[in-house]
């Protein structure tokens, strides 16, 4: 069975939901879906990164710093908690402003991780090789050497390990030696590996002709489906924005839009089946699972 369903839809299905997921998750600053933002996006990353104790007591320390701190610096609001440093106030606005902030933070960082997960390079190229193929290209390089880069420091620094050489061993100036020499090397492997990639580019004749494209993917009944739902469902939270479901003001005077209007409960569903998408795909294909190896 395959760890992430999500992640074997069309690459346009993929690219459509996150876009849609980091930009509403960027404007919804409304607690109901703040909310169901992070519950959702907490939940998938469950499923696709599996170990997740340690990211989410990471973003919870990161939570907790942006809401506390963020009302040291923003002292508007009407409703004081308590005044420090010569009277400067501490207020439930700003406390809530920044509650929401991080909510808001942790959010898209959170989708962010999954996308890096779901949104491979060769997908990426897929969506954008048409349009505007050599920043694809250029793009599709730059993230693929980043986790080489990660890859190769760490066999370098095991490398040097071996010889008790390590940013661990030896006073200031040999510490600071050894991270400059490993430095150094990583940077020669990367100019080495440039040269090595234009050279092989131009023997495949890269730029001599029109350049074509080939492509794995092909979009199906589900992945049509999908698109349709998103799209309708996008289209309804910004109608139900517009209407004034998801208005919400923090500072100077706590105003949220309740759950009286049909506006906000309409948006906060269609927010809810947007968002959950990737969580109901996996779910189901575990269901489908689970019967398959029941009837064998």
């Amino acid at each position: 069975m395959v760890k992430d369903a999500f992640s074997n839809c069309h690459p346009i299905v993929n690219f459509t939901f996150y876009i849609g997921a980091l930009l509403m998750g960027m404007c919804l600053i409304h607690p109901v879906f703040l909310c169901i933002s992070l519950l959702l996006s907490l939940s998938y990353y469950v499923m696709v990164k599996r170990e997740c104790l340690k990211y989410l007591a990471g973003m919870s320390g990161v939570f907790l710093a942006i809401a506390i701190i963020n009302p040291l610096f923003n002292t508007q609001g009407e409703k004081v908690l308590f005044t420090y440093l010569n009277g400067r106030m501490y207020t439930l606005e700003a406390l809530c402003y920044g509650i929401a902030i991080g909510a808001m933070f942790v959010t898209i960082i959170t989708w962010f991780s999954t996308y890096n997960a779901v949104v491979t390079s060769d997908k990426f190229l897929y969506c954008f090789g048409k349009l505007a193929p050599s920043v694809s290209l250029i793009l599709t390089m730059v993230f693929r050497m980043v986790p080489q880069f990660q890859k190769k420091s760490r066999q370098i620094i095991e490398a040097r390990k071996c010889i008790g050489k390590t940013i661990k061993n030896g006073h200031y100036f040999e510490k600071a030696e050894h991270g400059m020499t490993t430095v150094s090397a990583l940077t020669t492997w990367a100019l080495e590996g440039g040269v090595v990639m234009a050279d092989s580019m131009k023997s495949r004749g890269f730029g001599s002709s029109k350049r074509t494209s080939f492509s794995i993917y092909c979009i199906r009944r589900r992945d049509k489906y999908l698109l349709i739902m998103m799209l309708l469902l996008f289209v309804m939270i910004v109608v139900c924005a517009f209407c004034g479901g998801m208005k919400v003001s923090y500072i100077p005077q706590l105003k949220i839009a309740g759950v009286n209007q049909i506006w906000m409960v309409l948006g906060a569903i269609c927010y809810f089946l947007f968002l959950s998408i990737p969580t109901a795909i996996n779910i189901m294909e575990v269901f489908i699972w689970r019967i398959l190896k029941s009837r064998i």
